[in-house]
Parts: structure tokens; sequence; C-alpha cells
């Protein structure tokens, strides 16, 4: 599982550099650095909605209104592609736990589909959104921004990766309930696990109390198995550790490292 947090992190660093690269050009590191300062940056707010403001901070301030618009669209890929798996997994092998008078799978349902939506409409729409975001910031950098499309070819490739570096923490899932869990897992506990991640990527956590609500939520998904309560509250601390903490701390020392330029759209 050690190993796969550069692995997790570097698909998510190309993917960041692949989207990026039209506006502005960065090396795979300074991709990384951007992505591991982001992390750090994002658990001051819930949902890590300030995740944005450090990733901007390795670009060019005149680039600085698109680069944040593409950080938003490069998250969506990743989302659409743990709600499609989650949803999936739901009814495929939870629709009678979920049928009848079980009112929170339907809004949660409800939910899912209003983000795929909002993430059609936000790649269709790129351009104009665009345009009228960098119309905004005109005055502050003086300079027209690259106009920006999504095509075909490199949607498929951010979906692909999406696809790929979640099979990645997936299976950190699978290795660390192992550790606890002797017996084979079955389809419908791989199920449960694509739901842990459709539940704790789509409910916006505070960083502080995230780790409980991690342990709550998989609690909630795997009540019905044999697996023992400690070994699942083990298993969600563990990956929140691997995944959020430690890449966190890499941020941390990448931001003391760096001098940044902190006026975000100056010229």
């Amino acid at each position: 599982c050690i190993i796969f947090i550069p692995l997790n992190w570097g698909i998510e660093s190309y993917k960041w550099q692949l989207i990026t690269a039209p506006i502005e050009e960065v090396s795979f590191i300074t991709a990384s650095k951007s992505v591991y300062t982001g992390l750090c940056v994002g658990n001051l707010a819930p949902g890590r909605a300030t995740e944005f403001l450090a990733k901007i901070l390795f670009f060019k301030p005149s680039n600085r209104p698109t680069i944040t618009l593409l950080h938003f669209a490069n998250g969506m890929f990743q989302l659409a592609v743990t709600i499609l798996f989650g949803l999936i997994s739901i009814f495929v092998f939870y629709q009678e736990k979920i049928s009848g008078e079980n009112s929170a799978a339907l809004w949660i349902g409800i939910l899912c589909m209003l983000l795929l939506s909002v993430f059609t409409f936000f790649i269709l729409k790129f351009q104009s959104i665009q345009k009228w975001i960098v119309k905004k910031f005109e005055r502050s950098y003086g300079q027209h921004a690259l106009p920006y499309k999504f095509n075909s070819k490199i949607i498929s490739k951010l979906l692909v990766l999406a696809v790929l570096r979640y099979f990645v923490f997936t299976f950190q899932f699978v290795l660390v309930i192992k550790l606890f869990y002797t017996y084979s897992l079955t389809a419908e506990m791989i199920a449960g696990i694509c739901i842990y991640f459709l539940l704790t990527t789509v409910l916006p956590m505070i960083s502080v109390v995230e780790a409980a609500i991690r342990s709550a939520i998989a609690l909630m998904i795997f009540s019905g198995s044999d697996i023992s309560e400690i070994a699942i509250v083990l298993t969600a601390v563990i990956l929140w550790i691997l995944n959020i903490v430690v890449p966190s701390i890499i941020g941390y020392v990448i931001i003391v490292k760096e001098k940044f330029e902190i006026s975000l759209f100056k010229k």
C-alpha cells in the first residue's frame, strides 16, 4: 500500500500535467508539486475547497484563472468515474437494501445524477465558462487567456487515467482489509468498497474529523458482513493516513521550500 502512494498521486499528477498542457506546459515534477501542495492546503476547508489556491501557484499569473477552472474540471473526471462505479455497485449488489423506505439512498442517487449533469455541462460548455471567468480578471493581468476546449482525445485520456487511478486506491483498500480478514472477499464486499468511495467522495468532510466520518461510513456499508468492526475502522483510518495524511505532509514540505508569489492573479 505504501508503494501505491506515489502511483496513486503520480497518476493524478500526470492527469494534471495533461489537462493543463494546452494552457501552460509544466514538467511532471512541477505538476506533482502542484498536486501535493494542493492536497495539503485543501485540508483547510470542507470538501477540500481551498485546494486550487496552492495548485495554481505553480503556473504563470496570467494563466491562473483558466488553471483554476481546469482544477475543477480535472476533479470532475475522477468524481464521474467514482460515481459511475458506485452507482453500478449499488444497483447490482445492494438493490434489496436500498429499496422501499430507504430515502437516503434515493437522495444519494439524485445527488450523483446531479453531479454527473454538472460535469457534462461543465466540460461541454468549458470554453464559454472560461471566457466569462477570464473576462473578470482581464484588468488584473492585462492579457487574453488562451482558449481551451475539450476534445474527444483528451477526454478519453483523462477518463482512462481516472479509471486506472480508481483501481489503484480500490486495490489499496483490498490490501489493507486483507491484513485483518483472512477469508476471500466476495463480489458484494468489493461492491461495498466502491460504494464507500462513492460516499466519501460526494459527501463533503472537514479534515479534523475526516477519519471518524470515513470510519462511520465504512461501518455503515459493511455492517452486514462478517468483517469485524475493528478491522473496518482500522482499514478506513489506515487508508486515510496513507492517501491523505502522508501526501499532505509531503505537500507541506514543498510549501516550506518553495517561494511563491502570493498574489494569485497579479501580472
